[in-house]
């Protein structure tokens, strides 16, 4: 069978499907978007992406069973349409939009947000977002999700400031990526994505995405809130600095 056997690639990927296992279980997809730049560095963009629906698809199931009983329905049943309207957008613009222009929109509004958390700080009675920004946010994070799997940012500014539980906000985003990453498979198929290199690959990376999760759903069910959402923001800055890296120079 057919299989990528560089090892610079597995050098990459292996640490970038374990930090993907961390983030999807147990920090809101906040380091998750990092992955795909990390296998950029061995692969194009799109094959990454490719690379990595398997190891998603596990990795939900995984996280979803862990947090089965810690997901805000109501929130949820709000973000899937828009999610899944911002995956069609994606199908549409996939052939015609350069992934580098992608990931500075990306990288920038992610650090735009966290410039505003920083310089001004939400009041503990500061009313939550409004909902027409929460579609357009969760739109964006469906388009953003199916081009590079670089969803959790745009959703993370929407969903932060709701202020939910560490394990309520890990296992409504477990819930919605789910659906949003099962979404992705036909377009993937009929846009040529999933061939059997891609496949047999991700098989390969496969059984490093339950020790990932494992951790990090260790990790949520034991850390302080406020330590929560520092890591969360660590983890968005770093994916911002890394996609506005790759954006530069558009080439």
């Amino acid at each position: 069978m057919p299989l990528i056997t560089d090892p610079f690639f597995y050098a990459v990927a292996i640490p970038a499907v374990l930090l993907l296992g961390v983030s999807k279980s147990g920090f809101g997809a906040g380091f998750g978007s990092l992955a795909v730049p990390m296998m950029a560095l061995a692969v194009t963009v799109p094959q990454a992406a490719a690379i990595l629906m398997p190891v998603l698809l596990l990795m939900d199931l995984l996280g979803m069973a862990a947090f089965r009983n810690n997901v805000d329905r109501t929130l949820l049943r709000f973000l899937l349409p828009f999610g899944l309207l911002g995956i069609v957008i994606g199908t549409l613009l996939f052939k015609v939009l350069d992934p580098k222009v992608v990931a500075g929109i990306v990288g920038g509004f992610t650090l735009l947000f966290l410039a505003q958390r920083l310089l001004f700080p939400p009041k503990p009675d500061s009313p939550p977002p409004p909902r027409w920004l929460g579609a357009l946010l969760t739109t964006t994070s469906g388009f953003t999700s199916f081009i590079a799997h670089a969803g959790g940012p745009p959703i993370n500014a929407y969903v932060i400031p709701l202020r939910l539980k560490p394990v309520l906000f890990t296992g409504t985003m477990a819930f919605f990526f789910f659906f949003i990453n099962i979404a992705k498979w036909i377009p993937y198929a009929w846009l040529g994505l999933l061939d059997w290199r891609n496949m047999t690959t991700s098989l390969a990376l496969l059984p490093f995405a339950p020790v990932g999760v494992w951790v990090g759903v260790r990790i949520a069910h034991r850390i302080d809130p406020v330590w929560f959402y520092r890591l969360v923001y660590t983890g968005m800055f770093l994916t911002g600095v890394k996609l506005v890296w790759d954006s530069w120079p558009l080439t």
